[in-house]
């Protein structure tokens, strides 16, 4: 390429780029430190943050400020801390600030995945009553790894439980996909309808007869789901499961649909891994994003996150934020459309990304192996332009450069902070701040009704009913132009007008 036509192409990338908002961009911001291999984050519905210490068997308070509220539950004598093994999981129930009950996932000490039901002391909404313990139910492990562990109560008033295929590698004993066991499987039973639990209509058993040996099973298919999490604004359920040899893989499934079959071990993400048994493609669910474990990403162990729907943070909202064990880096997906846009957020962190999980507010955190606790904060979030109706035109805040769209198409050599719209429609700025991190504003709906405020506008102050055009030349029916001075002074008003028209005629001629 030539040097000047280069030297264009590069401006008319600059100037592309400018146009659109930049990627969103994350900072962490340490909440505490210090914890023993911290692998879950969640809260009970008030500013506490509750911290699972998988091989202490801890739950460990923080609150809001960082500063510790002590140790709310220690079963650090019924756990086996081998291998994936510990405290893995922790679930509030929806009306835990009226009855005080709550659910953990652990591996007890002959390594056996036990779900339970604690109940907050009486005197004391720091401690739990570790005397209340109600087993739910039990569950064999093939080998020590792949236990899943999180569970979550879903929109539905249900409790989720995560199942692991029960370990090895590939699954040796096809646990995922037969029906004789609650490995492999997303469990769903319901804790209130029945003591220990009821199985709610829906599970996997309803659309497939074969399954009734594990009512429990909502969903099948599941390799090591290491988190997953409910969007509180649509109710999708975002599962990020473990890969085997090449990559990691994360699953949505839309509110109300039951049965799903996630693939494992038939597929690893969206390739195929061992075929024998299996049936058409046409049977299993797909992931919509898979990772590799070679380039670009570099994963080894996904580490599930949630959607951000805080009001701290608004470039956040709807962003599904995830990570890896080993890679370390933090991403988002934003579902547009049919598609999920994808963000590389933070680099900041290396090896050892265990948790993510939410506070009361909605706010995301990230915990390392390390024992550290990170929250997830917009590193521009002091630039939020905004536009806003500034008499007849619309006016952003400030910024260093602005440009205008009107009902998603850019308005050519519209640069300047305040923008006057000629014609009806929705309206909205992207501004770039002296940094150059450019952000979109938000949007308004915008009327014109009578023409621009102005000669054709019958509420400004030099309206004059003869006037068909108003681009600041006041163009009348007659062809002439009424843009001129009186002694010096140049004409604002009707009486204005109408003082210059008596004096030099209805032919003012520029």
């Amino acid at each position: 390429m030539k040097p000047l036509l280069l030297a264009f192409a590069l401006i008319l990338s600059f100037i592309a780029k400018a146009q659109n908002p930049s990627p969103l961009t994350i900072d962490l911001e340490l909440l505490a430190s210090g914890f023993d291999r911290p692998v879950g984050i969640y809260h009970a519905g008030d500013e506490r943050i509750f911290i699972l210490e998988q091989h202490d068997g801890h739950i460990e308070i923080v609150n809001s400020n960082g500063t510790s509220g002590g140790t709310f539950l220690d079963i650090g004598s019924l756990i086996t801390t081998g291998s994936e093994q510990g405290l893995l999981g922790l679930a509030f129930h929806p009306d835990y600030a009226s009855n005080g009950r709550f659910f953990i996932n652990y591996t007890n000490t002959s390594s056996r995945t036990v779900i339970a039901e604690y109940a907050v002391s009486a005197g004391d909404a720091n401690v739990a009553d570790a005397s209340s313990a109600n087993i739910l139910m039990t569950i064999n492990q093939d080998f020590g790894n792949h236990n899943g562990g999180h569970v979550e109560f879903g929109p539905d008033g249900y409790l989720y439980i995560g199942m692991g295929d029960g370990g090895s590698a590939g699954d040796p004993n096809n646990r995922a996909q037969t029906n004789n066991t609650m490995l492999g499987k997303m469990l769903r039973i319901d804790v209130d309808g029945a003591a220990p639990y009821a199985i709610p209509s829906g599970n996997y058993q309803d659309t497939n007869p074969n399954y009734s040996p594990v009512p429990e099973a909502w969903a099948i298919g599941l390799r090591n789901p290491w988190k997953f999490s409910f969007d509180t604004s649509t109710g999708q359920l975002w599962i990020a499961d473990v890969g085997q040899n090449a990559f990691e893989e994360i699953h949505v499934t839309e509110p109300n649909v039951d049965g799903q079959n996630y693939g494992w071990r038939c597929y690893e993400g969206n390739s195929s891994y061992e075929p024998s048994g299996c049936i058409g493609a046409g049977n299993y669910v797909f992931p919509v994003r898979d990772y590799s474990h070679s380039s670009p990403y570099f994963f080894c162990s996904i580490t599930g996150g949630a959607v951000y729907r805080g009001s701290q943070y608004p470039r956040m909202n709807g962003h599904y934020f995830f990570t890896d064990y080993c890679a370390g880096d933090i991403y988002s997906l934003e579902p547009i459309e049919s598609d999920y846009n994808e963000t590389l957020v933070n680099t900041d962190l290396g090896f050892g990304n265990a948790a993510m999980g939410k506070d009361n507010d909605g706010n995301i955190y990230v915990s390392t192996l390390g024992g550290a606790i990170y929250k997830l904060v917009d590193a521009n979030a002091d630039f939020n332009p905004v536009i806003m109706p500034f008499g007849s035109s619309l006016q952003s805040t400030v910024g260093s450069t602005y440009y205008w769209y009107q009902d998603g198409v850019l308005i050519p050599g519209e640069n300047a902070q305040t923008f006057t719209p000629v014609t009806s429609g929705t309206y909205y700025a992207v501004v770039e701040n002296a940094e150059g991190f450019a952000a979109e504003t938000n949007s308004l709906q915008w009327m014109v009704t009578s023409g621009v405020a102005g000669c054709t506008y019958e509420d400004s102050d030099n309206y004059n009913p003869d006037a068909v055009v108003d681009d600041g030349s006041c163009v009348f029916s007659a062809g002439s132009t009424c843009e001129g001075d009186l002694n010096g002074d140049f004409i604002v008003n009707a009486n204005d007008l109408l003082s210059f028209l008596s004096a030099y005629g209805t032919s003012c001629q520029q």
